[in-house]
């Protein structure tokens, strides 16, 4: 199979397909191969959220916090960068301003201030004060040998002076059940990998920040998990590419559905595309 190929589906113009995934495209397809399609194949938009919208603004204040002197990242200085940090956006992304209308200036008001929450649980569970990340929103490649092509971006890469790696990630929603933290460890799997493939090193650690109710989530990765994952994510791709080959990419109703921006397009509630 070429790294790219065209593909025809019923519902859209004829696209290019490329052998790339990344962890959020991986975990769409687990979650349902129908949701995959709607965001990789037809590409449909997204209407913005306010919780998409916080979790994009708080992780912006914590990449650019380190750019400040050590003594100088507190908690104060983070929560003064929300304006400017907001106001950056808005001028990234427009559509952002249709989030609150002049009359809703108390929402934003209300939604600023749980911004601020979120920082003050992320300075309750780190000190950046006595951190140097090696990498911030670092774009992370690499090919596997069937061609399939892996990337994604990293919230933060700390590397200790022995060469140990911990890979960080920020998450502003509350943490997993129990039962679902494979499911959760699995972005973070997927970029230990790629860090593995491309420096030759296992990281020590894998964290996930969950800023909501202040959960950490933690593991540690040996190169057997990895040859695992590097199976599981070849195996997905197998899947994905039989899915485009069929031109089928069958709905899996679950209660994330609640959530899905498509409904209106899932046949599963009478919806069509």
């Amino acid at each position: 199979m070429d790294v790219a190929e065209a593909i025809t589906h019923p519902a859209a113009e004829v696209r290019e397909v490329r052998m790339s995934l990344s962890p959020s495209r991986a975990g769409d397809f687990q979650t349902c191969p129908l949701l995959y399609r709607y965001r990789t194949v037809d590409r449909l938009p997204e209407p913005p959220s306010p919780a998409a919208a916080r979790g994009t603004l708080v992780h912006s204040v914590l990449e650019d916090l380190f750019d400040a002197p050590a003594t100088e990242r507190t908690l104060e200085r983070a929560v003064a960068m929300l304006p400017g940090q907001w106001a950056e956006l808005l001028e990234e992304e427009p559509r952002l301003a249709g989030l609150f209308t002049p009359e809703q200036a108390a929402e934003e008001t209300a939604w600023l201030s749980s911004a601020v929450e979120l920082l003050g649980t992320y300075f309750r569970l780190e000190d950046p004060r006595w951190l140097e990340p090696a990498d911030r929103e670092l774009r992370v490649d690499h090919v596997l040998e069937s061609g399939l092509g892996l990337g994604g971006i990293v919230d933060r890469v700390d590397v200790a002076p022995d060469g140990r790696i911990r890979v960080v990630d920020y998450k502003t929603g509350r943490s997993p059940d129990p039962r679902y933290e494979d499911k959760a460890l699995f972005q973070m799997k997927f970029y230990a990998l790629v860090l593995w493939r491309t420096r030759g090193v296992v990281p020590t650690l894998l964290q996930l920040l969950y800023l909501a109710d202040g959960t950490v989530l933690q593991y540690e990765p040996t190169e057997d998990d990895l040859r695992g994952v590097e199976r599981k994510v070849q195996a997905l791709w197998d899947a994905i590419s039989a899915s485009y080959e069929r031109q089928d990419f069958q709905p899996r109703p679950s209660a994330l559905c609640r959530w899905c921006a498509h409904t209106q397009h899932c046949p599963e509630v009478g919806g069509t595309l």
